[in-house]
């Protein structure tokens, strides 16, 4: 197409709040039902976050081997490696299929939290008199502390648990920039392979950041809608979005390039045509104008030697703020103008620097079943954005859409995807 080896994707590992496997995520897309719960875990009592989009029925002993390595295995770890094997499975990769040293992992990962309940002895140790004492940390709380608790707490975990899992000993990295962590990650993939670097990639994002202390630390920064009704929580475009809802899962996809998946005789499920990645300017305090969407979008679409015609949909961050679905309609309008809009976030929340795998997974099985799903929640689409929202299923439209995520501080990605 431009003398660049074509990168296809062949399998599509998803954990996450519409379910676990593409089986169960196709039917709640085609049921139209959202994967957005009332948080239970915890009291949600004078907090503004009161729903989230959660994993449930997850199992990680169904696929962490040996057991023993949950010891040092964060939830967001658990999810990842989930994903990898229903990947890989969904791939028919089989173990043999490629060769180690051409095996490579790539992720997208947020900051790891410990649950609520192991920082509860450390805490306490700390206490005097009713009250929590610095200096007593580093004798009293650190000694309470679980020693290998690094081990389950950097970013850079889920993709070392998934190397050694699969025996992937080729290109290895993790990229921790927030929502634009996990389409990162499969750009990078993508020129790896490209440059012949590899043969096959495991590439995706994770984040679960919805425990009590996380929510309560976000809220005072960002918007977070208040609802605390599942039906309505996350309103992308919709005049009356009122704030994001947070999510949580981890999905990953099989990259190869399109001559090693023929000779192994895997059927593509998209190809990745084009990437482009910016980043704007944006002072403490204030949000995104948009500039850093726009550019990535002009990016995406030059590598991919596509006019805005060309696209048959719009995957949108669609974070349901106020002011950001603003400023990334508008970047919308002047990019890609007139096209259909899929706000994914509707359905599962914001997972963070999982948002882009799990949204460019929807987009994949979007482009290989023919039917764009529907933006849920956006009852009355805000005139003021000017976006042409998708609120019924789509179908016979142009094979190729672009996915677009950015973050609060200005960094912006997009990524074209199309039917093989």
């Amino acid at each position: 197409m431009n003398g660049k080896a074509t990168v296809v994707i062949t399998g599509l590992g998803i954990v996450g709040p519409l379910g676990i496997g593409r089986e169960a995520v196709c039917a709640a897309l085609d049921a139209g039902r959202t994967g957005l719960r009332r948080i239970e875990s915890h009291d949600v009592t004078g907090q503004t976050a009161k729903v989230a989009g959660v994993v449930v029925d997850f199992d990680p002993l169904l696929y962490v081997k040996p057991r023993k390595a949950l010891k040092v295995m964060a939830r967001d770890s658990q999810l990842t490696i989930a994903a990898a094997s229903l990947a890989r499975e969904d791939a028919r990769l089989a173990s043999d299929g490629v060769d180690p040293e051409r095996f490579g992992v790539i992720m997208g990962a947020d900051v790891i939290r410990n649950p609520m309940i192991e920082v509860a002895e450390p805490f306490m140790g700390s206490m005097e008199n009713g009250e929590y004492d610095f200096s007593r940390w580093g004798q009293n709380g650190m000694r309470a502390c679980f020693p290998l608790v690094m081990l389950k707490l950097l970013p850079n975990m889920p993709a070392c648990h998934v190397s050694i899992a699969h025996d992937a000993r080729g290109p290895n990295n993790t990229i921790c920039m927030a929502e634009a962590s996990s389409l990162s990650a499969l750009g990078e993939s993508q020129r790896l392979l490209e440059r012949n670097w590899a043969d096959v990639m495991l590439a995706g994002g994770v984040s679960s950041r919805i425990n009590p202390y996380d929510l309560l630390r976000s809220s005072l920064g960002e918007e977070f809608s208040p609802c605390d009704d599942p039906a309505r929580a996350s309103r992308p475009f919709d005049a009356d979005r009122d704030g994001q809802v947070r999510g949580e899962g981890a999905t990953i996809l099989v990259l190869e390039r399109r001559d090693f998946a023929a000779k192994r005789g895997a059927a593509p499920l998209a190809e990745i045509r084009g990437w482009g990645s910016a980043h704007e300017h944006v002072a403490p305090g204030g949000s995104p104008s948009g500039q850093a969407v726009r550019t990535a979008i002009g990016k995406a679409l030059q590598d991919a030697r596509l006019s805005p015609s060309d696209v048959g949909f719009v995957s949108a961050h669609g974070l349901a703020t106020r002011h950001g679905d603003l400023a990334e309609a508008k970047a919308l309008r002047e990019t890609i103008p007139g096209r259909p809009v899929f706000a994914p976030k509707s359905y599962g929340g914001n997972l963070g620097a999982g948002c882009g795998a799990i949204e460019s997974a929807l987009a994949v099985l979007a482009l290989s079943r023919g039917r764009v799903p529907p933006t849920l929640h956006c009852d009355r689409p805000d005139p003021a954005c000017g976006l042409t929202i998708l609120r019924e299923p789509l179908a016979n439209f142009p094979p190729t859409c672009v996915v677009v995520n950015y973050t609060p501080v200005g960094q912006a990605v997009a990524m074209v995807l199309a039917a093989p």
